[in-house]
């Protein structure tokens, strides 16, 4: 079966830049970043999740790291250049970003919201990102990420 074209896809493919899709079963509902690890037979240090912050301005800013990890709110905050951010509220995620939760994809979001890619990335030849829909993640190499997605790195831990 096909997969249906992504606006992460469709970004990647406008900037000839290499991935792969990878599809998971979302019957049982397991949708959490470990669950996807274990579906796709991933080691979890090599899926990333992407979560979405706001800072004490009101802009948002987004971070992707491991999905074994927890976001350090400090370090966002310091990495962002702000005071203090929050993670957005679920219910805000779709209208920010164009996609569901679950589905967040750090490429081809309906705004270009500074992104920031936590740094044990650049250990891997490749990562797992959503690929902007639930039940699918796209893999490809950090540096092509990193340009994708015009992100900076920043150390989580």
């Amino acid at each position: 079966m096909k997969t249906p074209k992504t606006n992460a896809m469709r970004l990647l493919e406008t900037m000839g830049i290499a991935y792969t899709c990878h599809t998971y079963s979302t019957a049982d509902g397991a949708i959490d970043g470990p669950a996807v690890a274990a579906k796709t037979g991933r080691d979890p240090g090599t899926v990333f999740k992407t979560l979405a912050t706001r800072g004490v301005g009101g802009g948002l800013c987004v971070f992707c790291l491991p999905v074994n990890q927890e976001l350090n709110l400090k370090k966002a905050a310091a990495a962002a250049g702000e005071k203090r951010v929050e993670m957005l509220a679920v219910a805000q995620i779709t209208a920010a970003t164009g996609y569901v939760r679950g589905g967040v994809s750090p490429l081809g979001m309906k705004k270009a919201w500074p992104t920031f890619l936590e740094e044990s990335a650049l250990k891997q030849e490749s990562i797992l990102v959503s690929g902007g829909r639930i039940g699918l993640q796209i893999e490809l190499a950090p540096a092509d990420l990193l340009k994708a997605a015009n992100a900076t790195v920043f150390a989580n831990e």
